[in-house]
């Protein structure tokens, strides 16, 4: 850890608008973004076998909406210290994340069913549950922007296609399964291969956003 937070000496970088040097906080900030993103992984991908594994009873699929918790938790950190140039692309996506949650406790709270049940059983739910995910295409669109990661050339559409496809009922329940394990096991590949990778290119050019803030404070 001491050493993902600090290097042996300062590195200044050469910005778009300036020199800027990384410090502890930046450093840490990435990692937590990336804490978040492997909680919301891992919590997600344990929640889909849980609910296709053969002849799963009803504790197991309560089980499944503490995991959605889990997963839910780990994006918002996620998004709250993901680097965004775009501040308004950023604030949307919180506000994504937001919208999705509160859509989700709603249902847990008047329900008596598991979430799971809830989301499977009547597929209108998507319009409100799926916002957490539209918060999460985000981050996977941004990395294939920003980094070219493969796999995120494939979550990007995936996601939005099966919410879709369960929220207009066009495809098979096989099919929607057999997408739901390639997006768990996607999901997974992108998590790990981010605690892989080093930290300063997930914090960006500092300068930009110092002139970012700049001409916003400018222009208040």
């Amino acid at each position: 850890m001491t050493q993902l937070l600090q290097s042996s000496e300062p590195i200044v970088y050469q910005g778009q608008f300036g020199a800027f040097t990384i410090t502890k906080s930046d450093r840490l900030g990435v990692i937590i973004y990336r804490s978040g993103l492997i909680i919301a992984a891992l919590s997600f991908a344990l929640g889909s076998v849980l609910v296709l594994w053969p002849g799963s009873n009803p504790t197991v699929i309560k089980a499944v909406t503490i995991l959605y918790g889990c997963f839910s938790l780990g994006l918002g950190v996620s998004l709250a210290t993901i680097h965004i140039y775009m501040a308004i692309l950023h604030r949307v996506l919180q506000l994504f994340w937001l919208i999705g949650a509160i859509a989700t406790l709603v249902l847990v709270i008047n329900s008596s069913q598991p979430l799971p049940i809830i989301v499977y059983n009547n597929p209108v739910t998507i319009l409100g549950v799926g916002f957490t995910f539209a918060a999460l295409t985000g981050i996977f669109f941004k990395e294939a922007f920003c980094f070219n990661r493969l796999e995120t050339k494939f979550l990007t559409p995936l996601v939005p296609f099966l919410l879709l496809s369960h929220l207009a009922n066009f495809l098979s329940v096989e099919m929607k399964e057999f997408l739901l394990v390639i997006l768990a096991a996607l999901f997974i590949v992108f998590a790990m291969g981010k605690a892989v990778q080093p930290i300063p290119p997930d914090i960006g050019d500092k300068s930009i956003f110092e002139y970012l803030h700049q001409q916003s404070s400018a222009s208040n």
